[in-house]
């Protein structure tokens, strides 16, 4: 693994963000922080008209860089931009006894869309002047200027010809704003209230709109920051009875982030801290995060048909029992096929090695290669004849999502990872999720799975837990997948809003609710999606969930739920196999009481605004008598 490969900035500094925004130890911090927060988003004035730019879209076209030309919680502004998309902090500090910056203009040759921050006086100085004018000619610039502005500008907006967003107040609080702000996170509406400069008049004040997550606080839904904190003493006690060494918790409502903390470790040496940005191995959460939304995205271009079967798709399938199963029989976990086909006991000697060469290509783990074309020569005929022996009935069965992968890489002519990472990973700017992390992210943001002591001999980092999708080269279509919190909020969020995030249309609502609401006739499944039991006994996922919940819950111990009744998207991940298969996690039912909290808190808040507004007391009108 490459430790000097990172995005840019402080991975610990997002704790930072989030202790001070969100987290507010007592209810009048809590209260304090979001009057703050408002008052940062209603000062907020962009300046100058350029739509295409302001908030930032098409992040998979993007490379992007925030210039600081001076120290004002630059730390945070780029953890925060970083939620929404891979952003290189680079600091003008480093010339700071330099005639001009044009070392720092040749460091942005990667970049092809700049945010610079700096002050109204660092505005004012020359050096930096020429610097704004040249990138601006060159680069697409957004400029973030913070402070009030005690004499007006000495460079006009044309000059600048960048939009140009103006924080008056100089805090925390408002670099955490004119962060989201820039992506879309949240709105600008506010006007200049005296002038600012040339081309800057007082009114003057350009409107955008939010198109993103806005990471907020509770209070904002009417949820107090305390009513949470019981969510601590869960999470407390499956890391004392070892249920999971950690785990990051988020849920967002109506589009918001209200909630995202991390606890405990990467293991039980404890080493490593838990950090809200940590990459988990997903497991089963791959099949709606990787494999459905492509099956989606084909049905809606008409390039798959659900009710065709799969030996239409795949050739090898026409001589088996699955030729004639159909795509809908499949994603319902309806067509028939074995549980489980435990690859691993089926090796012998002659099938991998302790080191890779053209023979043995395919890595699994340290020191472990596989031999070359063992899925399509091996694994992939074992499982088309496998045997169909319960078609017509609800058995969970992994090999679904192997055929759905079968399918879509012979429609796409490409992997299904490079085809999800070009239609919606990189939109989404999903910039820490994907296959094969090993070789992408920094080890210290992978948190291990198991200690492997059967097959593989090794702690598994940035390697698949899953065996087989292990053997494949990881890459597969029921496991393999890794991700953030972060990033897994945005895409379903976007689910939430029926195919629409950033600016974009991902999928037409219809497709959406097609595929999340419950198709089935023996079981509570939709197409590739989990959903929430009908018989309330089972309480899954949740006790309190509401009949229109759907995701998935992954064997490494991460869980992803949306409900659409209360707007909520609930994210739980945790490495509850480390350093072996746990079941405590279960017995806790951890994950279902967390979402309780959530569920309730949505529900109680609700409760009182709607007995507030019963209450409130009519206007009495006073009729004069002449």
């Amino acid at each position: 693994m490459n430790s000097k490969l990172c995005t840019g900035f402080p991975l610990l500094i997002i704790s930072l963000f989030i202790t001070f925004s969100l987290h507010a130890q007592n209810a009048q911090g809590s209260k304090r922080a979001m009057l703050d927060l408002r008052t940062a988003e209603q000062a907020a004035v962009l300046l100058g008209h350029h739509p295409g730019l302001m908030p930032i879209k098409e992040l998979e076209n993007r490379t992007i860089a925030a210039v600081h030309l001076e120290d004002f919680h630059n730390a945070l502004f780029d953890s925060v931009a970083n939620l929404y998309a891979k952003v290189t902090s680079l600091t003008a500090k480093t010339y700071q006894d330099s005639a001009d910056l044009y070392n720092l203009e040749d460091d942005l040759q990667p970049y092809n869309t700049i945010i610079v921050t700096t002050t109204a006086d660092g505005l004012n100085d020359f050096r930096n002047q020429q610097y704004l004018k040249d990138i601006s000619k060159r680069k697409a610039m957004i400029l973030v200027l913070f402070n009030a502005a005690r004499h007006p500008l000495s460079i006009g907006l044309n000059e600048l010809n960048c939009p140009v967003l103006y924080m008056p107040t100089r805090t925390a609080i408002s670099a955490n704003v004119a962060a989201q702000m820039i992506f879309g996170g949240i709105a600008v509406n506010g006007k200049l209230k005296k002038p600012l400069g040339a081309g800057m008049p007082a009114g003057a004040g350009e409107a955008t709109s939010k198109i993103r997550l806005k990471y907020t606080f509770p209070e904002e839904f009417g949820i107090s920051s305390q009513s949470l904190r019981q969510i601590d003493l869960l999470a407390e006690e499956a890391i004392q009875k070892r249920a999971t060494p950690g785990m990051v918790v988020l849920a967002a409502k109506k589009g918001k982030v209200f909630f995202h903390k991390a606890y405990g470790f990467h293991t039980y040496n404890k080493k490593v801290p838990e950090q809200l940005n940590d990459i988990f191995d997903m497991a089963s959460v791959t099949k709606i995060t990787a494999t459905t939304p492509v099956v989606m995205h084909l049905v809606e271009k008409g390039q798959l048909k659900l009710d065709s079967t799969i030996g239409h798709y795949i050739a090898r399938a026409r001589k088996t029992g699955m030729k004639d199963i159909h795509l809908k029989e499949v994603m319902l976990h309806q067509a028939g096929f074995v549980p489980f086909i435990n690859f691993p006991k089926m090796l012998t000697a002659q099938d991998y090695r302790t080191d890779s060469s053209a023979a043995y290509p395919t890595k699994v783990a340290d020191h472990f290669f596989i031999r070359k074309n063992f899925f399509k020569d091996f694994m992939w005929p074992v499982m088309l004849h496998s045997p169909i022996v319960t078609r017509g009935k609800y058995v969970y069965s992994d090999i679904s999502m192997y055929v759905m992968q079968a399918v879509i890489e012979s429609i796409t002519d490409t992997t299904l990872d490079v085809y999800a990472n070009n239609h919606f990973y990189w939109p989404l700017g999903m910039h820490s999720t994907g296959y094969l992390p090993y070789y992408k992210f920094d080890d210290n943001r992978i948190v291990p799975t198991e200690q492997d002591e059967t097959f593989r001999k090794t702690l598994l980092v940035g390697y698949v837990h899953d065996e087989g999708a292990a053997l494949k080269g990881g890459v597969a279509g029921h496991a393999g997948l890794f991700a953030s919190a972060t990033d897994l909020a945005a895409y379903y969020q976007m689910l939430l809003n029926k195919g629409y995030y950033g600016g974009r249309r991902y999928f037409q609502p219809q497709i959406v609710t097609t595929f999340t609401k419950n198709e089935s006739k023996v079981s509570r499944r939709g197409y590739g999606f989990d959903r929430v039991d009908p018989d309330r006994t089972k309480e899954y996922p949740s006790k309190l969930a509401s009949p229109n919940t759907f995701g998935h819950t992954g064997y490494t111990g991460t869980c992803v739920w949306v409900d659409e009744d209360r707007e909520l998207v609930y994210i739980f991940l945790s490495n509850r196999v480390n350093p072996t298969r746990s079941t405590e996690i279960y017995k806790l039912k951890t994950r279902s009481k967390i979402q309780d909290i959530f569920n309730k808190a949505i529900d109680d808040a609700r409760a009182r605004k709607t007995s507030g507004l019963k209450n409130k007391p009519k206007a009495v009108v006073h009729q004069s008598h002449s």
